[in-house]
C-alpha cells in the first residue's frame, strides 16, 4: 500500500467516526427536553415519568407518553441532597448511574491534537511544498527530480540541429535503452555516462530531453546545485534516493545539469575537503561505481565549465563519453535558422544562408532569440511577414544593443564620435583580408556606446595568422588614431577598444608565441585537450617571474605601438576621405556597406601591409 492510499484510509476512518458521533448527538437533541427540576416533579406528582435515571449532575426522566413536542426524555439538574427519601413517595423506579469521564478526557484531549495536525497537513504542508521544501522535514533528504516521459519531454532529434556529430555520439545510447540486449551479444557495455561539454546556449540540455523522446524512457532531470543545501548530509541523501528512483524505473535516463555546481575539484573548497558539495560528490562517485549499466540506466550530464571538474568524475568507468556540443558552424546555422522558422512567417523571398552568413559565432540559443526579436520587430511595424531588413536590424540589437535616440549629445560630441567610427571604417577598408563592414552609426547604443561600427565575418575561421591578429588590432586603434589626428587629444571614447586590442596583444604572446623576444612559449593555461578547455569566457591562470611579466607588458606594448604608427600612416594617406565621410555620417547618422562603398572608392588602399 502506497503513502496516498495510507492517507484515504485514515481520512475514510475519521470521517466515519465523525459521522457516528454527529448521529448520536443529534438522536440525544432530538429525544430529550431539558427542564427545571421543579417540572421533573410536576411530571412525577402527575404520573407521567415511568423510570428515572440519576447521574451526579443531572436527572433523567422517561416518560410514559412523548409529550407535545415529541419528546421521550426530560432531564433536570441535579438539586436536592436527599433525592432519594422524597422520590420514594411517587412509587416510581430510579437508579443511580457513576459515569466515567475517561471518554469524553480523551476526546479533550485527541480532539484539539487532529484539529492541529490537519491544520499543518492541509495548510503549512501546501506552503512548504511551493516554498520548495520537497514535502517538509521528513523529506528533506528525497530529490527533487522532475521524472519526464516522452510525451512530456516533447522533443526529438528532428527538433535539434547544428550538432549533427554530437546527435550521432548520443544515437547509440538510444538504441541501447530500446534494446539492451543488442549490444551485450559481444561483451560489449555501454558508458555509464556521458558528459555534454560545450559554451551556453549550444543545446545540451535540449540534446539530452531529445535522448529521453527518442527512447522513450523516464528522464530524471536535475541541477547540480540542488544537490547541495545548508544541512550536513542532504545533498548525499538526495543522491541516493535519486538513483534508487531511476533504478526502479530503469530502463531511465538521469540527467544533472550545471555539474560544474557539484562536481567541483575536491580540496578547492573555503572549507577543505569535508565540506557539504564534497560529500555529496563523494556520493555521487559512489553510487556511479554501484549501479549496473546492464539494467538499462545511463548517467547524463551538462557543463560548461569542464576545467575546474574533479579528475574522479572523467576516468573510466564513469563519464566514459564526452560529448562536444560546440557553436554550429554555417551549416548548421542554416539547419537551426530552418527549425526555428517554422514558427514564424517569413517573406517566400527570404534567404537562410545570407543570415547565417551575418551570424557567424552564434548558438542555438542566440539564433533562437534573433528569429523572435525579428518577428517583434516585424509586428511593431504592422508587417505580414518577416523580412531581411528585420533580421539584419535584430542582428544589430543583439549584437550592438538597443538604440539609445533619446541620449542628446552636443555638437562637439557628435563630431568626435564621428571621426572616431570613421577611423574605424576607413582602417577596416584600407586593409586587406579584414572583416565587411555592414553599418556604421553615430546612434548612441547599449549601455555606454555612443556610436558603433558593425563588421560581421562572412565565414567561419578557425585559424588565424599573426598578421590577419595585427589587423584586427589596426581597425580597432583606428578610432583612437583618427581622435589623435583631427583633434589632437585622445577621449575615453576608445576605452573598450583598447581592452580588446590588450587582450589580442597579451593572447599573441602568451598564448600563442608570436613575439620573438619572448619565443615560443606559453605562459598561459591553455591546454589542447578539450576536457580543459574554458567555455565561461574567464581567464585561466598563470605563474611566472617578475622579470618574465616584464619582458611580456614590453612585448605586448612594443606590437600596438608598430601598429598603432601604421594605422596613423592609413589614415594619414586618407585624411581628406576621413573628413568627407565624417561630415556625410553627421548629417544621415547612419550609413550603410553600400553607401560607404560609394564613398570610399577612390580611396588609399594598403594590399601588401
Amino acid at each position: 500500500m502506497d503513502t496516498k492510499q495510507k492517507f484515504n484510509s485514515t481520512y475514510a476512518i475519521i470521517a466515519i467516526f465523525g459521522i457516528l458521533l454527529l448521529h448520536q448527538l443529534w438522536t440525544q437533541q432530538g429525544s430529550v427536553a431539558v427542564v427545571p427540576y421543579s417540572d421533573l416533579e410536576q411530571q412525577l406528582k402527575q404520573g407521567k415519568v415511568a423510570a428515572l435515571t440519576i447521574r451526579e449532575q443531572q436527572i433523567f426522566g422517561e416518560l410514559t407518553i412523548p409529550d407535545e413536542k415529541g419528546k421521550t426524555l426530560i432531564v433536570a439538574n441535579r438539586v436536592d441532597p436527599r433525592l432519594a427519601e422524597s422520590l420514594s413517595k411517587y412509587n416510581v423506579p430510579y437508579t443511580q448511574v457513576h459515569e466515567s469521564k475517561f471518554f469524553s478526557t480523551l476526546l479533550s484531549w485527541v480532539v484539539p491534537v487532529l484539529i492541529f495536525f490537519g491544520i499543518w497537513f492541509f495548510v503549512f504542508r501546501k506552503f512548504i511544498e511551493k516554498q520548495g521544501a520537497g514535502g517538509g522535514f521528513m523529506a528533506i533528504g528525497k530529490s527533487k527530480a522532475k521524472v519526464y516521459m516522452e510525451t512530456e519531454t516533447g522533443v526529438s532529434f528532428d527538433d535539434v540541429a547544428g550538432v549533427d556529430e554530437s546527435k550521432d555520439e548520443l544515437i547509440e545510447i538510444v538504441d541501447f535503452l530500446k534494446s539492451p540486449k543488442e549490444y551485450s551479444k559481444l561483451g560489449a557495455r555501454m558508458p555509464k555516462g556521458v558528459l555534454l561539454l560545450g559554451p551556453p546556449g549550444t543545446g545540451k540540455t535540449l540534446l539530452a530531453r531529445a535522448v529521453a523522446g527518442e527512447a522513450g524512457v523516464p528522464f530524471f532531470s536535475i541541477s547540480g546545485s540542488e544537490f547541495v543545501e545548508m544541512f550536513v548530509g542532504v545533498g548525499a541523501a538526495r543522491v541516493r534516493d535519486l538513483f534508487e528512483q531511476a533504478s526502479k524505473s530503469a530502463p531511465a535516463i538521469i540527467f544533472i545539469d550545471e555539474l560544474d555546481a557539484l562536481g567541483r575539484a575536491r580540496g578547492s573548497g573555503q572549507f577543505g575537503g569535508n565540506d557539504e558539495r564534497e560529500q555529496t560528490l563523494n556520493q555521487l562517485l559512489v553510487e556511479m561505481d554501484g549501479f549496473d549499466q546492464g539494467g538499462g540506466l545511463i548517467l547524463l550530464a551538462a557543463t560548461n565549465r569542464p576545467e575546474i571538474l574533479d579528475p574522479a568524475l572523467l576516468r573510466a568507468g564513469r563519464f566514459d563519453r564526452q560529448v562536444l556540443v560546440d557553436r554550429p558552424d554555417k551549416v548548421g546555422r542554416v539547419a537551426i535558422l530552418q527549425v526555428h522558422m517554422k514558427k514564424i512567417t517569413i517573406d517566400n523571398d527570404l534567404e537562410v544562408e545570407k543570415i547565417a552568413d551575418l551570424t557567424t559565432g552564434f548558438s542555438g540559443a542566440d539564433l533562437a532569440n534573433l528569429i523572435n526579436e525579428a518577428a517583434l520587430l516585424a509586428t511593431r511595424r504592422k508587417a505580414k511577414s518577416v523580412n531581411m531588413e528585420d533580421f539584419v536590424q535584430a542582428i544589430e540589437r543583439i549584437v550592438a544593443g538597443l538604440e539609445k535616440r533619446n541620449r542628446l549629445l552636443n555638437p562637439k560630441e557628435r563630431e568626435i564620435v564621428a571621426y572616431h567610427e570613421m577611423g574605424h571604417v576607413i582602417v577596416a577598408l584600407a586593409l586587406p583580408g579584414t572583416d565587411p563592414v555592414q553599418k556604421v552609426s553615430i546612434i548612441p547604443r547599449g549601455i555606454g556606446a555612443l556610436g558603433y561600427t558593425l563588421q560581421r565575418p562572412t565565414e567561419d575561421r578557425f585559424l588565424m595568422t599573426k598578421e590577419e591578429l595585427e589587423r584586427k588590432i589596426a581597425v580597432l586603434l583606428g578610432g583612437r588614431v583618427a581622435e589623435k589626428l583631427f583633434f589632437d587629444h585622445l577621449s575615453t571614447g576608445a576605452s573598450d577598444d583598447l581592452a580588446r586590442i590588450t587582450d589580442i596583444a597579451r593572447s599573441m604572446v602568451t598564448r600563442y608565441g608570436m613575439d620573438e623576444s619572448i619565443g615560443h612559449i606559453v605562459h598561459e593555461e591553455n591546454k589542447p585537450n578539450y576536457l580543459s578547455q574554458n567555455f565561461s569566457g574567464r581567464a585561466g591562470g598563470s605563474s611566472m617571474s617578475d622579470k618574465t611579466a616584464e619582458q611580456i607588458d614590453s612585448a605586448i606594448k612594443s606590437i600596438v605601438d608598430k601598429i598603432f604608427s601604421q594605422t596613423h600612416n592609413i589614415l594619414e594617406q586618407n585624411r581628406e576621405l576621413i573628413d568627407i565621410c565624417a561630415k556625410e555620417l553627421l548629417k544621415k547618422e547612419t550609413l550603410t556597406e553600400h553607401q560607404l562603398l560609394e564613398l570610399t572608392k577612390n580611396m588609399h588602399r594598403f594590399e601588401n601591409d
